[in-house]
């Protein structure tokens, strides 16, 4: 089989498997790379599976904003729209962030998931290993997720490819609400 007979069957395989949950503008644009290669459209193919790649990653960003915590009682919270916007300049990925204001204004603070993402990967020597999260701070474990404490942040990695990072306010006023996350959840935020 040759190179181009393999890329198309990759394509067609992909087509394939994007179930009818995501029949859209993923499904749409692996069609159109699936159809432009058989043409022998390569710049067509290549164009349309950036568009699903975009794609794919707005509903993988979708996903993880729904897993942030709604504000606690005096706090408004406001998603950060654009959050993920420049991460396929930087190696790709999804991601979602929310920013905590209190009432009074005394207290801010953001919380933040970035999956497959080139950083989360450099990420995964000190987060996912405890003995090295013990080195640069306190180790506290919510649930069964260890998350490492230092300098007034929060930060964890799961499943080695979703890193969550709580910033911006001292430890106690975030704790609780990173205590509300379902971190397994977060994990295989997009799995079935």
């Amino acid at each position: 089989m040759n190179f181009q007979n393999k890329v198309g069957l990759a394509v067609a395989l992909v087509a394939m498997s994007v179930t009818s949950t995501f029949a859209d503008e993923v499904s749409d644009a692996l069609q159109s790379a699936s159809d432009a290669y058989a043409a022998g459209d390569l710049g067509k193919t290549s164009e349309a599976i950036v568009m699903a790649r975009q794609a794919l990653a707005k509903q993988q960003s979708d996903l993880l904003t729904a897993l942030l915590p709604e504000a606690p009682d005096g706090f408004t919270r406001t998603l950060t729209e654009d959050f993920s916007q420049g991460f396929a300049m930087a190696g790709g990925g999804s991601g979602a962030e929310a920013r905590y204001d209190s009432a009074d204004g005394a207290t801010s603070f953001t919380l933040s998931f970035v999956a497959d993402n080139p950083m989360v990967a450099s990420m995964a020597a000190m987060l996912g290993n405890a003995q090295m999260m013990a080195m640069m701070g306190t180790v506290v474990k919510v649930g069964d997720t260890p998350l490492l404490q230092t300098d007034g942040n929060i930060s964890g990695l799961l499943d080695a490819r979703v890193l969550f990072q709580a910033q911006g306010a001292g430890v106690d006023a975030m704790m609780p609400l990173v205590q509300q996350i379902d971190f397994a959840k977060v994990a295989s935020f997009d799995k079935k």
